[in-house]
């Protein structure tokens, strides 16, 4: 394995810890359970507009998820609890292995972006409220090509953006869909299996498979 020229890391879920949003999801939804139900229902919204060409970003995504999963339990989805869970959006925290991993890598010689398709005003909060702004440096939002990954134009642009091969650009996620994604393009992916998180046996396999930040960085240092 050679080392990549760039690393791509998303964000929600790979570096941030979405169970800060259990308490406002309690709040608009009446159950903390429903969170990964929102999360899934959120992609798979976000992802039906990628398909038809009706494009949906993954803050009305976000919203339009919400007011699905209220229909379902019967009461009306209250605006102050929307907004509750979408300002707890901004302000989650990293997952412990986090920092100490990006300050090895980036000590290493390892240039780091964050890459998310989270809007990029969200996604540049998300990163400064975690604290981790000065150790990448960019944050990409597809969004702002209008292609959210998995589709290949977005792996594209952030490859275009750091001024590297998307060939040279290793992204590195909690997703299988995102793993697949990049894969099919032709950047090149690691997965961290984050709890309850497991790579697709569908199609090319990613290089590397960890359960945490802190192996992924022991692998990557290994290399000349």
């Amino acid at each position: 394995m050679t080392r990549p020229a760039l690393l791509a890391f998303d964000v929600n879920e790979t570096l941030l810890d979405l169970s800060a949003l259990d308490g406002p999801i309690e709040r608009a939804l009446g159950d903390a359970s429903l969170r990964p139900v929102w999360f899934q229902l959120m992609l798979q919204l976000a992802f039906v507009g990628q398909i038809t060409g009706e494009y949906l970003d993954f803050g009305g995504a976000q919203r339009a998820a919400l007011e699905m999963i209220a229909r379902r339990k019967g009461p009306a989805l209250e605006e102050d609890a929307a907004a509750a869970v979408a300002a707890q959006m901004r302000e989650l925290p990293a997952h412990a292995d986090v920092r100490p991993a990006l300050e090895r890598l980036g000590g290493g010689g390892y240039r780091l972006i964050a890459f998310t398709n989270s809007p990029l005003e969200v996604a540049r909060e998300q990163v400064a409220h975690a604290g981790l702004e000065e150790l990448f440096e960019a944050v990409v939002s597809a969004d702002e090509a209008r292609q959210l990954k998995p589709a290949p134009r977005a792996y594209a642009f952030a490859a275009e953006r750091a001024g590297v091969e998307l060939g040279e650009l290793m992204l590195v996620a909690a997703h299988h869909w995102d793993v697949s994604g990049a894969l099919r393009a032709g950047a090149r992916a690691a997965f961290i299996a984050r709890p309850g998180m497991v790579p697709s046996p569908v199609g090319a396999q990613p290089e590397i498979v960890v359960g945490d930040l802190g192996e992924l960085a022991d692998e990557l240092l290994r290399l000349s």
